[in-house]
């Protein structure tokens, strides 16, 4: 009986594949846009020079230290002043270095404000080390505030709407030791009040500059579950936030690196998505905004080690779908990144149809999903490689052989093998994925101009030039920040005097009235020829990233249909008739 029930839901879900594929491929063949992709690495040109540091961490540690704190490097994009052009803010890990912020001049360029925006100098003995931030307006006002996640106490400045920030932590009650690596914004109840979920990668008792034990690593390889307690806080109104995360269900302890919040169920609120280090992915669906339900969906199946996780409607299904990166190196380990198809609707679970470059990126971290050419199919960015130093020495082999010793054996630091100066997985380039449709996606790095090898971690899109193109921003450990610049199509007349011929766009950017001011959590979905496209305004995604909060969708020479907006306060707003090649401000209807 179970046998045959199995049979039927696979040849079902193949069935389902099937038609998608198809249908992405007839959209994808007759979009009439560039199938290039072309980009530019200008960080330097437009002014940011910012270079990561590592966190030193205590001696005790010293044989793995490359490994243990081989994290931090991060980017998260936000207008921070209002005045219509993206900012990014870049994190540094070690004491005494300064995060940066860059404030788009508007004319190619950026300025780094940090010092006197008072966001930059948080990096200090007894309050820990920046691992990534998110932005997110927790009060309304209409500034976009600072949440900074650490190994150590995590910080939220308040946007005072002046050009400087206020550090408001302890007052708002979240001044709670952790070791983290991600976080999200999400109106989990949907009151209009921006909750914040925090993930615990290493235990909340561990200090990593006055270790008391050294037994600080995973007791599994694959079912590890004695990692930090994630956190979910509830914005409470009165800029204080209360820590609800036993009574709601959400305390997982499985090493969790990067966390997203979408509506993957279609019920109208939002769930949340974990990538898990060394174990399975988690859903946890919400269940009217009472208590989240730790759903299976076909995730278990899977035990890996996810890095980040990306959400995007693969095949313009009007559905999130899910990719979360994992580990490859050839000889050693496949694990292979998981592309996850969504149909919870259909099934219950997801379908990982992953294959060919999708799958295997190698020492994957970062990734967005993003339409780089404006052809109307969502494209990927991968960023690889983890500890790049002496490449004749490969620290594969000795890893290899504590993994293979008992749980009590390798969950001590002190039974590693010393890395010294050898490398693990280093030097690997990034991945840029073109989406051919049914043909599949393929990899367009090299002619894109993306060859870059150093030691990525953070991935994020935004339109930072207002010209309706997706800039890349990658974020490197122990490494320069890179920024990509979309070069659309060449073009003999150019157009707009950029020199330049993107294929058709539209771009919205919602503020929420009724529901939160940043209107994270609000799901769009565009007609698109004969697809239609999913997107939701997420409050933090990929792998320590936060994207552009304005939604990008490319049409390629596809007709435009309707638009329709389902507020995070449960309001649907359906427009037709909108302008393409345009950026639209769309206030929530009271």
């Amino acid at each position: 009986m179970n046998s045959r029930r199995f049979i039927v839901t696979v040849a079902f879900a193949a069935a389902v594949v099937a038609v998608v594929v198809l249908n992405a491929g007839a959209a994808g063949t007759t979009t009439g846009a560039s199938e290039t992709i072309h980009l530019s690495e200008v960080a330097h040109a437009s002014g940011i020079d910012f270079v990561h540091q590592e966190a030193t961490l205590d001696l005790k540690i010293a044989n793995v230290a490359p490994h243990v704190g081989a994290l931090g490097a991060c980017v998260s994009v936000s207008d921070v002043n209002n005045d219509g052009w993206d900012d990014l803010y870049f994190t540094s890990s070690r004491f005494g270095t300064s995060n940066a912020l860059y404030l788009n001049q508007h004319d190619g360029t950026f300025k780094e404000v940090s010092t006197e925006a008072g966001v930059g100098a948080l990096n200090r003995e007894g309050e820990g080390a920046s691992m990534g931030a998110v932005w997110g307006d927790y009060d309304n006002d209409g500034n976009e505030d600072l949440l900074v996640y650490k190994w150590g106490y995590p910080q939220l400045l308040h946007n005072l709407g002046n050009g400087k920030f206020d550090d408001v932590t302890a007052q708002a009650g979240l001044k709670t030791w952790m070791n983290s690596n991600g976080a999200v914004w999400l109106d989990f109840d949907r009151d209009g009040l921006l909750d914040l979920y925090i993930t615990g990668y290493f235990r909340s008792d561990i200090d990593f500059w006055h270790l008391k034990t050294t037994r600080i690593m995973q007791q599994s390889w694959e079912f590890a579950s004695n990692g930090g307690k994630n956190l979910l806080f509830k914005n409470m109104g009165n800029g204080h936030f209360k820590d609800v995360t036993d009574s709601l269900g959400v305390g997982s302890t499985r090493w969790t690196l990067a966390a997203t919040a979408a509506d993957f169920n279609d019920d109208g609120w939002p769930d949340l998505y974990l990538a898990n280090d060394y174990g399975p992915e988690e859903l946890y669906l919400n269940r009217g905004g009472k208590h989240f339900e730790l759903a299976r969906a076909g995730l278990q199946d899977d035990s890996k080690s996810g890095m980040a996780v990306a959400v995007g409607d693969v095949y313009n299904r009007g559905r999130h779908d899910v990719f979360v990166t994992n580990i490859s190196e050839k000889g050693f380990l496949f694990q292979g990144n998981n592309l996850r198809l969504n149909f919870l609707k259909e099934l219950g679970r997801f379908d990982e149809v992953a294959k060919g470059p999708v799958a295997d990126a190698g020492w994957a971290w970062g990734a967005q999903f993003g339409d780089l050419n404006n052809d109307g199919l969502l494209d990927l960015v991968i960023a690889n490689g983890f500890i790049s130093a002496d490449s004749t020495r490969d620290y594969w082999y000795a890893m290899s052989k504590i993994a293979g010793a008992q749980g009590n054996i390798f969950e001590d630091a002190k039974n590693w093998p010393a890395i010294g100066t050898a490398s693990l997985s280093g030097y690997e380039p990034s991945r840029v994925l073109l989406n051919r449709g049914e043909a599949g996606f393929v990899d367009v790095a090299q002619e894109a101009g993306v060859t870059d090898r150093l030691d990525g971690r953070s991935v994020a899109m935004a339109d930072l030039f207002n010209r309706g193109l997706l800039d890349v921003v990658i974020a490197n450990e122990k490494g320069r920040a890179l920024l990509y610049k979309n070069m659309g199509s060449p073009s003999p007349e150019g157009r707009g005097g950029q020199g330049v011929r993107p294929g058709r766009w539209l771009e919205l950017k919602l503020v929420g009235t009724r529901s939160n001011r940043s209107a994270i959590g609000a799901e769009v979905t565009a007609e698109i020829g004969a697809g239609r496209q999913r997107q939701v305004v997420d409050g933090g995604s990929g792998f320590c990233s936060q994207n552009d909060r304005r939604l990008h969708f490319g049409l390629g020479n596809q007709r435009l249909g309707r638009v329709t907006i389902r507020w995070p306060s449960g309001a649907e707003q359906v427009l037709s008739g909108l302008a393409i090649d345009s950026l639209h401000v769309i206030t929530e209807p009271k």
